[in-house]
């Protein structure tokens, strides 16, 4: 007996929703034991007094982004070439 492309649709639909609903439960269940890990660390930053996180470990993108060095207005007009792969995640600073 053949399957109707309706049946194939609904049938793949199930399965999507199952998974999906796996994915769900699997993210809860990971954030509850990363929680304790997570309040660690923000206790560390509030004691260290740190302000911003480090988003990329390359070049002028490891500063806080309105952080400018000397080169920054030369380093952003549209003909300029992007030499690390994190410029192309962020824009640039203003």
């Amino acid at each position: 007996m053949s399957l109707r492309r309706s049946d194939r649709f609904l049938a793949a639909l199930a399965v999507a929703a199952v998974l999906g609903a796996a994915a769900l439960a699997d993210a809860r269940a990971r954030r509850a034991v990363a929680r304790p890990a997570a309040e660690e660390r923000a206790r560390l930053v509030a004691r260290l007094g740190l302000t911003d996180p480090c988003l990329f470990n390359d070049a002028r993108y490891t500063r806080h982004l309105s952080q400018a060095d000397r080169f920054a207005p030369f380093q952003d007009h549209p003909r300029a070439l992007e030499h690390f792969p994190s410029g192309s995640l962020t824009a640039g600073a203003r």
